[in-house]
């Protein structure tokens, strides 16, 4: 493979696994407190719908002139990347919670058995609508990604591919650990997708606009380092400002 497709490969499969963490965790809240049949039906429904999405969005996508297609995903890409940057910034640089998966999932639990005694040998609707919503809404961002940089690159099963890697690869930990993902360093992955997906977004949006890169795709690394540079800097200004706060979920 390219430098650009090993980039696509790595940028698709940091996002979907910091998705599907979240969502496994929301999953085994409601499966171990509710009821697993009636969790994983909520799972199924809600990966044929991102799989409907993604089938139905890419070869639309795909028909668009390349630089109409280069600055709306460039775009996009930017107004995800900068708001998954913003947050890793923010919490990297103590301002805001970390994430904490093991309070989230007692957390999960806890309205999954304040919502009351799961039916006997019925499917349980509790279970089903959360698991559902938890894995579509995770799941939405990584059909996003997915779609648009598959079809920048006419990749799209490439990009499928890293999905379902890493997708798979979240729940054969889960399935080892038998519990939430707490010591992925989750933190740092959103950093790293962030920044990748801000950098693509730059080079793609102003290719585009008819910029021309010097070197082509040899810009592309380039701007990743200066836009880790500058994070990482803004993390070092927001450390010097004070203490960081206890981590989400925790009064």
């Amino acid at each position: 493979m390219s430098g650009s497709e090993w980039a696509l490969v790595a940028s698709v499969f940091l996002a979907c696994a910091v998705e599907a963490v979240e969502a496994l965790t929301i999953v085994l809240a409601v499966g171990v407190t509710r009821d697993w049949r009636s969790a994983l039906y909520g799972v199924a429904a809600a990966v044929l719908v991102l799989a409907v999405i993604v089938a139905a969005l890419g070869p639309a996508i795909d028909t668009l002139p390349i630089d109409t297609l280069r600055v709306a995903v460039g775009g996009l890409l930017l107004v995800f990347g900068l708001q998954w940057l913003r947050k890793a910034i923010s919490r990297a640089g103590g301002v805001k919670a970390l994430h904490d998966e093991d309070e989230i999932f007692r957390e999960q639990q806890a309205h999954a058995r304040a919502a009351g005694g799961r039916p006997g040998g019925a499917i349980d609707g509790y279970s089903v609508a959360i698991a559902f919503k938890g894995v579509l809404l995770e799941g939405l961002e990584v059909a996003f990604i997915v779609v648009t940089f598959g079809a920048n690159q006419h990749r799209l099963g490439l990009a499928a591919i890293a999905a379902a890697a890493a997708v798979a690869v979240v729940i054969a930990a889960g399935l080892a650990v038998r519990g939430p993902l707490a010591r992925v360093p989750e933190n740092a992955l959103k950093f790293a997708v962030g920044i990748l997906l801000t950098s693509f977004g730059t080079f793609w949006s102003a290719e585009g606009a008819g910029a021309r890169w010097p070197g082509a795709d040899g810009a592309l690394p380039v701007i990743i380092a200066v836009v880790a540079i500058t994070s990482a800097a803004l993390v070092s200004r927001l450390r010097a400002g004070g203490p960081a706060p206890p981590a989400e979920g925790v009064p």
